[in-house]
């Protein structure tokens, strides 16, 4: 059963494109339901062959309900078929847990019952594309965009949905002709070729998927990145049944010191002690393929988790001596470049889009230069937790199809296995999964001169270091501009005739206000008492980019990426340095400066005069000591006996903050302006804000 490749969205007419989009539709709704009576009866659809995924009936509708649900928001269609089910099977398993499904939750329907419904979704979305108006190309913006988004969705699912059918008991699915297994298998290990590691020289590596580009695309794949890629060797097969039957034998599944730290924690928590396609039959193992078992196929590529691939190469590290890891995401792109694998749908010579088979076969028949199964087989796990290309965008139907993964917690597959059609087997295509999740996927070593750097940092989750960030780095509401540059640029204002070597921003929370002052001091110190808000300081100057997620309402969030070249900061980089310290309690080395700021901060100490009287022995004469705060004091902050003004005095006179600073500072300082009041706004929410004003006073240290 070989699968229509994903389509040409630009080319054509819209005739011919209606009928293509229209075969296209029927050849993934047809295959998926194909899939699907491989169960050996209607009981089977109950079953759950994987604790972290629902039953088998959820992912038979769930793809249908898909196409009702994005045609409904996209305004394509007005009324639904079945609102239950469109509720019932809208939303799939949150794979960020390991907790076990509640079953009594959900009230599944008969499969009759939504082999019934599946038929009318596909007259509805027949009969939309016959007559839905159109233009090419077929873009983001196309009304047909949601069409096929649903196919393609479809697709994804044909995959994920065969590796469940494949952890089924055997006796719970049927053989097929329609989904033949490779009858080519190697069962003895001394016949089997040694994998040998084959040079991939230097060279560099561009993803720049356009958003013009002719075929359809997940958001992630949209962008441009690129590398310059050091020398490496990699295995010139995927690693075998047979190579990795070592490690097994070898005790690895019972040796922590193989396995990562998370790694070990899956294979404490599992009691694993073999792939889980693998079957122990006294001293033998049999192999589960989709439908059938198997003596155990040496020449076939292993299919296991991330976990269980980087555990072989370790344990290939301590038998070779040498640094042996797997490929990061742009180092299979250069084998792929090396080996000459240019197609961008990928097509014959391959075992992929089922144009073989519905299983693995041997590791050495797909030759690619002088590599094998570069594409096709089984997926390969990299080094890379998934991440976005520069210019990412979210597709407004989808808005969660990437995001919920950029946590440093999916790692990117590359290649492609057996059954991954459309999109998925294309060269741009970029998909994540947990460690600790099984797809069909393998995987294939490489040895480095050095330890590759990947992207392992996580979205910012901390709901208050969220919403700093996007109060510093993100967007400007209700016309308000942005606090952090604008207290920076106040403070530039002030400085003009004086010198201005050095500053210190105390209280700089996530550090926009001390990026922006180095954009006019040589040197600034940007310091806060929260270790989080450093952090994120920290992040955003050695990689010039924080990521966090914002709360639109209850538990739904929005993902936000910032980055100091968007922001004209980055030459501010190598001018600026952020340290965890207690206002009340600075090291003696931050001292010399010509600019003190206090934002937001006087307020939030426990001793503000401690605060005033430290700075005065820290800034240079004819310095500047400017103060914001809107000297909101709060007990839980400061001791009212602490407090700067904000009561009535003991002859029951008002005593402003104001005047409190003033007098606070004494005769070693005098004041230069009249205080002014400058906005700002705080994003709790989507639709809860904080408007506040901040009064900053500026004073001249004379002596």
């Amino acid at each position: 059963m070989q699968a229509m490749p994903t389509l040409n969205l630009r080319d054509g007419t819209v005739e011919q494109k209606r009928q293509e989009i229209k075969a296209y539709f029927l050849d993934s709704f047809d295959t998926y339901e194909s899939l699907f009576s491989c169960l050996a009866n209607d009981d089977v659809f109950y079953q759950r062959p994987e604790k972290l995924r629902h039953p088998l009936i959820f992912y038979f509708g769930h793809t249908a309900t898909f196409f009702i649900n994005k045609l409904v928001l996209s305004k394509a269609i007005n009324e639904r078929i079945n609102p239950k089910f469109e509720s019932l099977f809208a939303i799939g398993v949150d794979e960020m847990s390991w907790d076990d499904l509640n079953d009594e939750n959900y009230d599944w329907p008969k499969v009759e019952e939504v082999r019934q419904y599946r038929n009318q979704v596909r007259t509805l979305v027949c009969d939309l594309i016959d007559t839905m108006s159109f233009s090419m190309p077929i873009d983001w913006e196309s009304p047909m965009w949601p069409v096929v988004m649903g196919i393609e969705h479809e697709r994804i699912h044909l995959e994920t949905s065969s590796v469940l059918i494949r952890q089924l008991p055997i006796a719970s699915v049927r053989p097929s002709p329609e989904w033949p297994a490779c009858s080519t298998m190697q069962t003895n290990a001394e016949a089997l070729e040694a994998n040998v590691l084959m040079t991939v020289p230097a060279q560099k590596v561009i993803n720049d998927k356009a958003w013009d580009s002719a075929y359809y695309g997940w958001d992630n794949e949209y962008g441009s990145q690129q590398e310059s890629v050091s020398e490496f060797s990699a295995s010139k097969f995927l690693v075998s049944n047979g190579e990795y039957l070592s490690f097994v034998q070898d005790g690895g599944y019972n040796n922590a010191k193989y396995w990562e730290a998370e790694g070990n924690k899956w294979r404490e928590y599992t009691k694993a002690q073999h792939p889980v396609f693998w079957i122990k039959k006294g001293d033998e193992y049999l192999y589960r393929s989709m439908l059938e078992e198997h003596p155990l196929p040496l020449d076939w590529p292993v299919d296991v988790n991330y976990h269980e691939a980087k555990a072989f190469c370790n344990y290939l590290s301590e038998k070779t001596g040498e640094l042996i890891r797997l490929p990061t995401e742009n180092e299979w792109q250069a084998l792929r470049q090396q080996a000459g694998v240019t197609q961008t749908v990928y097509s014959e010579g391959f075992n992929i889009a089922l144009q073989k088979y519905a299983s693995s076969e041997p590791v050495n028949v797909n030759k690619s230069g002088e590599f094998y199964d570069v594409v096709g087989n089984v997926w390969q796990w990299t080094e890379t937790p998934i991440y976005p290309f520069e210019g990412f965008n979210v597709h407004p139907l989808y808005d969660d199809f990437t995001t919920p993964t950029f946590d440093n917690k999916h790692n990117l597959i590359k290649g492609g296995s057996w059954v991954s059609t459309g999109n998925e087997a294309m060269k741009d295509s970029r998909y994540a999964f947990r460690r600790h999740f099984f797809q069909h996927a393998g995987f294939r070593y490489v040895q480095g001169k050095r330890v590759i750097a990947v992207n392992d940092f996580d979205y910012e989750s901390d709901t208050q270091v969220s919403q700093y960030s996007e109060f510093h780095y993100g967007d400007e509401y209700y016309g308000v501009p942005n606090f952090a540059k604008a207290s920076a640029q106040f403070c530039i204002d002030a400085m003009q005739g004086r010198q201005h070597a050095k500053a210190l921003d105390l209280g700089c929370a996530v550090g926009r206000s001390t990026f922006e002052l180095a954009k006019y001091f040589d040197h600034v110190d940007g310091i806060d008492f929260s270790a989080r808000f450093i952090k994120t300081a920290f992040e955003m100057q050695e990689r010039g980019e924080i990521r966090y997620n914002l709360i639109e309402e209850g538990e739904l969030t929005s993902f936000k990426a910032r980055k100091l070249s968007a922001l004209g900061l980055d030459d501010s980089v190598d001018k600026v340095a952020f340290a965890q310290g207690d206002a009340c309690n600075l090291k003696p080395q931050f001292t010399g400066y010509d600019l003190i700021f206090l934002g937001n901060l006087i307020d939030r100490v426990y001793s503000p005069r401690k605060v005033l009287t430290d700075m005065a022995t820290r800034l240079n004469k004819g310095g500047l000591l400017v103060v914001a705060s809107p000297f909101t004091w709060l007990e839980e902050y400061t001791e009212r006996s602490e407090w700067l003004g904000g009561y009535k005095d003991e002859n029951g006179e008002t005593l402003s903050s104001t005047q409190a600073l003033e007098d606070a500072l004494g005769q070693s300082f005098k004041r230069i302006a009249e205080p002014k009041d400058i906005p700002f706004v705080i994003r709790e929410t989507k639709r809860k804000y904080q408007h506040t004003l901040s009064e900053f006073n500026v004073f001249e240290k004379i002596e």
